[in-house]
């Protein structure tokens, strides 16, 4: 597999992340210790996880995704080649959420023993947390890295401005910044307006902010739990309106021109974008992951790029589609 570096940090990952929210409760650890299988034996080396995975499910406390893969590195002897990474500051049974101090300290801990690891390889703001002071999460933060219990620091759900603000007192105080903004991201673009609760969508300011500062982007939720390819699953509101209509006719065109499905020429349009942005697939089944994989020897033609990146756009002149 392909790969990519985490901003300046040092540390290279596979081109594609696995999501694991589920592991450990819907998905029963057979599955999940064969679906983190499949994406190592194809070279995959990124996982992403939290520590209040999956708490919103009932009978489920928190902490499951987490305590699955470790036990699946422990039985694989796997932890080296592996990159995890993890997040804190949602509440979950046992723990009040935030950034303070404490709280960081505290999470992280219990985070290494589920993963039965020493160390944390990209550790996530989950969330802001505006009640404590910045200074006092970026101090814990790099207090962490240098204590080797981390490697690098990313941010989850946080806006662009917030972002800038903790990387320009990290610099001026000589702490480590954030190399990686994870948010969520998909073909499709919400309506003005449309807002998704605690989860913040990738803008152009994001990008610009990213490129300009050398942060990798990262992004979830990206194949909108199966929308693009099954009719059982319904379009979340939040995209609704001719500019999804008319991006949906560009997808369709060119998956059926490429030979790919849309759920691959969405990942191969990401990961072309300039800014690159770095996907999280996840799946219930191998054949899923199979399609995702798949999605890296898909090449998007610099006419391809141009059509999806401007269909919905009235003053669009790409001539791509009429020649196909």
């Amino acid at each position: 597999m392909q790969t990519a570096k985490l901003g300046n940090s040092g540390i290279e990952v596979s081109a594609l992340c696995l999501g694991t929210d589920l592991f450990g409760s819907k998905r029963d650890e057979a599955t999940s210790f064969a679906l983190l299988d499949y994406f190592r034996e194809r070279g995959g080396t990124f996982v992403d996880t939290a520590n209040f995975y999956a708490s919103w499910l009932d009978g489920f406390q928190g902490g499951e995704s987490e305590a699955t893969i470790g036990r699946w590195m422990k039985s694989r002897g796997c932890r080296n080649p592996t990159v995890i990474a993890t997040k804190l500051a949602f509440d979950y049974p046992g723990c009040a959420g935030g950034l303070s101090a404490a709280e960081i300290q505290r999470e992280c801990e219990k985070s290494l023993t589920r993963l039965q690891t020493d160390r944390i390889d990209l550790y996530y703001s989950h969330r802001d947390d505006p009640a404590t002071p910045l200074e006092e999460t970026m101090e814990a933060f790099h207090g962490l890295i240098q204590a080797g219990k981390i490697r690098a620091i990313g941010a989850s759900n946080l806006s662009v401005w917030r972002v800038a603000e903790a990387n320009l007192l990290s610099q001026l105080r000589r702490w480590t910044a954030y190399c990686a903004i994870e948010q969520r991201y998909t073909y499709l673009r919400p309506r003005y307006g449309a807002g998704f609760g605690p989860q913040i969508f990738i803008t152009d300011d994001m990008k610009a902010f990213a490129k300009t500062h050398g942060a990798t982007l990262v992004g979830y939720s990206v194949l909108l739990a199966g929308a693009y390819t099954r009719s059982s699953s319904a379009l979340p509101v939040q995209f609704g309106g001719p500019d999804s209509e008319a991006r949906w006719k560009a997808l369709r065109a060119v998956a059926n021109s490429s030979g790919a499905t849309a759920n691959q020429v969405i990942l191969a349009w990401m990961r072309q974008s300039e800014p690159s942005i770095l996907p999280i697939i996840a799946g219930s089944s191998t054949e899923q992951l199979a399609e995702n994989i798949g999605a890296l020897k898909i090449a998007l033609s610099p006419e391809q790029m141009q059509f999806l990146n401007e269909a919905g756009n009235p003053e669009a002149k790409t001539g791509w589609i009429q020649s196909k």
